[in-house]
């Protein structure tokens, strides 16, 4: 069997709207009620699960991997809700999009301060030939392997020798 995420919980203070948010500014098929959540269905099975939530709600990130027209779709409904948006998530680069690996990428937030962010290539999926890299690629973390002799140097006296 392949492992695929079915769902995840969302806290929202009223989770109706901001499920109705998050479907109406990605052009998806309306929430549907389950119990005591407003599920939104994204992809093919993937269902984010708005539940209401007292107090101070922690916010989290969700990344949305879209084509180029969906993308220009979505950002058009960003701009005509007057939504602020930034092209990092530290949020110092307000007003822009970025084009890392060579795509377009852009970060939002819903009415709970959840940072959302669409997305035209996966990160990292052009590595450093792109003309635009990722800022952050990195190498594979590979598994654990017991060390011995000229493994155990730490990698940079290895490459010296």
């Amino acid at each position: 069997m392949t492992v695929k995420l079915n769902h995840t919980i969302v806290s929202a203070r009223d989770h109706k709207q901001s499920a109705r948010f998050l479907s109406e500014i990605l052009g998806l098929e309306p929430p549907f009620l389950l119990g005591p959540f407003a599920a939104v269905t994204v992809g093919d099975e993937l269902t984010l699960d708005f539940m209401e939530a007292d107090g101070e709600i922690t916010s989290q990130h969700y990344a949305f991997l879209v084509s180029e027209s969906e993308f220009d779709a979505i950002f058009s409904r960003i701009r005509e809700r007057g939504l602020s948006y930034w092209a990092d998530p530290f949020k110092s680069q307000r007003g822009q999009i970025n084009s890392w690996d060579d795509g377009r990428g852009v970060y939002f937030e819903d009415p709970n301060g959840h940072l959302l962010e669409i997305l035209t290539r996966p990160y990292g999926s052009k590595g450093t030939s792109a003309e635009h890299p990722h800022p952050l690629v990195a190498e594979t973390l590979e598994p654990k392997k017991a060390r011995s002799g000229a493994e155990s140097k730490p990698r940079a006296v290895r490459d010296a020798s």
